[in-house]
């Protein structure tokens, strides 16, 4: 954001310096040139006045080559011509006289200059090498007597228009670097503040409901949208704190009475006939499906209440060591468990949190197959992703169980408590990644699993809250 708001006001600033300093330069530029022509045929009139007293009033050249070594003291080269075309008086400077080929070609030209004026009385101009030459006709305009042609150097003027443009240059990059200074200073004044709030919401949405965003800096509506966050944040805080602790106390406080309720049922059981007995075992088998509810709810709980701080974690060893731990069930079960996955495979997430996922996944799987049936655990590297499978061919699930799984008591095909798939789903978000369900081919299913290969990016990273 700070780069946008610095390059849109450098835009605006450059194109106004464009807008406003390139017609001034120019207008300064044609303003210069124009003063200089100016100047210059004001001091061939001079010129010109003096000799017409000479050439039409026959008095003494004097005051004419008085005028052309002031024109030779200020660096410029004069001459005098007569209706004829010869020189009457000149200055001796380079250019006009010196016997070279340049020199004869100047005084042709001055010479064909003179005459040209000559006969079309009218003052003439004509820029050659970096010199402007001015040539005035002498005399009545209509019938003049000679011709004055005067020839000034123009690096003066050409020096005052470069430092002229090198000053609005100067004061261009100024007001730029002015203008990048104050657009930076202003991007950072609202981009800090709204940086923090965007760092806070993102820390909010992985957990961590103590964050809190800044306030007091930036524009008003920054400092407002900051305080608005902090509000929601704090209520969102306490509505899911209470909500855990209602679970969490609700769930610990029925271990109590139904362990004590089993103690009960096993001594009735063991006295009574064997009708009896078997209506005190199927009272057995539903509170033990109430205990493994209740033990679910609280996994959910801490599953829900913790905010993962990634490490590197080698997901190889820990399929290798899940599939070891739970090979001796399926064994007892006759189901086939392997596992099949690349080397060196690595994914960043909470510690135990992978362990804890594929415990779920494999007890689900195993609970869901029959004999003979195979559960497998496949792991392959992708781009910056590490894709975990937990593939069976057991009876599978209906599309409308598998888009409801992962909600709470959700899958009203699921045999167990209906929390495991909950708890994977939390576990696997929490840490950025993905998890979805996926027919087998062949029949059963699919659990896929997307997990970062690449370290966590973000200032939420390394916080745990309340785990």
């Amino acid at each position: 954001m700070t780069r946008r708001i610095a390059l849109t006001f450098m835009t605006l600033i450059v194109l106004q310096l464009v807008l406003a300093v390139v017609p001034l330069g120019l207008s300064m530029t044609q303003r210069e040139q124009t003063s200089f022509r100016d100047t210059t045929e004001a001091a061939n009139r001079t010129v010109a006045a003096a000799a017409e007293e000479t050439l039409s009033d026959h008095r003494s050249p004097a005051a004419v080559r008085r005028l052309l070594e002031q024109a030779e003291r200020a660096g410029d080269c004069a001459a005098v011509f007569d209706a004829a075309g010869r020189i009457v008086a000149a200055t001796d400077c380079p250019g006009r006289t010196g016997g070279g080929d340049e020199d004869d070609q100047a005084a042709d030209s001055w010479g064909d200059l003179a005459h040209q004026v000559i006969i079309h009385p009218e003052t003439v101009s004509r820029e050659r090498d970096d010199r402007l030459v001015v040539a005035e006709p002498v005399g009545d305009t209509a019938h003049p007597v000679g011709a004055a042609v005067l020839s000034r150097s123009a690096e003066n003027m050409h020096d005052r228009i470069a430092a002229m443009w090198g000053w609005l240059a100067l004061i261009g990059v100024g007001a730029l670097v002015a203008g990048v200074l104050l657009s930076v200073a202003l991007a950072r004044w609202v981009g800090r503040p709204l940086r923090a709030v965007d760092a806070a919401a993102l820390r909010l949405g992985e957990g961590a409901l103590e964050v809190r965003a800044p306030g007091g800096r930036g524009p008003q509506e920054v400092r407002r949208l900051a305080s608005t966050f902090n509000t929601m944040a704090a209520r969102m805080e306490a509505l899911i704190h209470g909500h855990r602790a209602v679970v969490a106390d609700v769930s610990h406080q029925l271990r109590t009475p139904l362990t004590a309720l089993r103690l009960r049922l096993d001594l009735l059981a063991a006295g009574a006939d064997d009708a009896t007995a078997a209506e005190f075992a199927g009272a057995q088998e539903e509170i033990a499906r109430l205990s493994r509810l209740v033990d679910g709810l609280l996994a959910v709980s801490r599953a829900e209440n913790a905010v993962p701080r990634p490490v590197p974690v080698r997901v190889d060893q820990v399929v290798d060591d899940r599939v070891v731990a739970w090979e001796p069930v399926a064994r007892e079960r006759r189901v086939s468990l392997t596992g099949r996955y690349d080397a060196r495979l690595t994914a960043y997430l909470g510690a135990g949190d992978l362990e804890q996922v594929i415990d779920n996944l494999v007890a689900n799987a195993l609970d869901a197959v029959g004999e003979g049936s195979a559960v497998r655990v496949e792991g392959q590297a992708t781009r910056a992703r590490v894709l975990l499978r937990v593939v069976d061919d057991g009876p599978g699930m209906s599309a409308a169980a598998r888009e409801a799984a992962f909600r709470r008591f959700g899958n009203p095909e699921a045999s167990g408590s209906g929390l495991g798939l909950a708890i994977v789903h939390r576990l696997v978000t929490a840490n950025g990644g993905t998890v979805r369900l996926e027919e087998t081919a062949g029949g059963g299913l699919t659990v896929v699993l997307e997990l970062p290969a690449l370290p966590p990016q973000g200032p939420s990273r390394g916080l745990r809250a309340g785990s």
